[in-house]
């Protein structure tokens, strides 16, 4: 499900905020400009510090990835791939020449690209295996960084509290002032810690399971493009392919191991496309 980080972020706040208003509580409270200034500049400012302007201008789209991004189809990937493998064994590699270019994913286009010029197998997992590891380095700068904010917010909202005290410790012999200082200080710790555990770790963790599912995706492909060069039956190719695939999800590639090359593509790129 697409939105699911999305959904799962709104229950949190809505459970937390229902929670504080059957207490009683006044969500006017949190509206407190001081303590929202203090954690999120304070927040802004360490990770742009930390990570840099480059990945901290990317943020936004990371976090827009990580609460609507769908995992990656596997069977329709791997159903792809036996498409080309049964296409290439029929009437060669230099056959894919014409259908590389009507591929989708830039990886798998590259790999096939290569597989016909002629590369040998092992200039092609090198290529591949790189192209991979890149990836997952990029990957892990982006999710780095919203752990970071997530470290840095809990402990800007303690800075943020003991500021706050200080000021109520001024209203030590005005009682009717003391308690709603005191309050409004702690308002910074809350903002804190929610904005840690609420919003950057789970986003920080959900963009590390999207870079692992796209890593899978890739050695999968991968795989398909070294059996593909091989010239190794098409239902071979497809019974290797199934082992990157969730088992839910292999019938489907199953039933099309002794389908059509051309067919099993066009049904790859319309599940793809769906």
């Amino acid at each position: 499900m697409k939105a699911a980080s999305g959904i799962g972020i709104g229950v949190a706040i809505l459970a937390i905020l229902g929670g504080a208003m059957i207490e009683g509580t006044s969500l006017g409270i949190l509206m407190n400009i001081p303590a929202l200034s203090i954690v999120l500049g304070g927040t802004a400012g360490v990770t742009l510090a930390a990570v840099g302007m480059e990945t901290f201008l990317a943020m936004p789209k990371l976090l827009i990835r990580a609460t609507s991004s769908a995992g990656p189809d596997l069977a329709g990937r791997a159903q792809e791939l036996v498409g080309f493998a049964e296409q290439a064994r029929r009437d060669g590699l230099l056959s894919l020449e014409s259908s590389v270019g009507q591929v989708d994913d830039a990886f798998c286009r590259r790999g096939l690209q290569l597989v016909v010029d002629g590369t040998e197998a092992g200039a092609v997992r090198d290529v591949m295996e790189g192209e991979i590891d890149a990836m997952a380095a990029r990957h892990a700068v982006g999710s780095g960084a919203f752990e970071k904010a997530g470290g840095f917010a809990p402990t800007i909202g303690i800075l943020g509290a003991v500021l706050g005290l200080m000021h109520a410790l001024g209203f030590l012999d005005q009682p009717a002032m003391l308690g709603p200082a005191i309050a409004g200080a702690f308002v910074a710790t809350l903002l804190g810690v929610g904005l840690a555990n609420i919003v950057m770790l789970p986003i920080g963790n959900r963009l590390q399971a999207l870079s692992l599912e796209e890593q899978g995706l890739r050695e999968m492909t991968m795989e398909g493009v070294l059996a593909i060069q091989a010239g190794e039956n098409p239902r071979i190719v497809s019974e290797r392919l199934q082992t990157f695939v969730p088992p839910a999800q292999r019938s489907a590639l199953a039933d099309d191991g002794g389908s059509d090359g051309a067919a099993s593509i066009d049904e790859a790129r319309r599940r793809k496309a769906a």
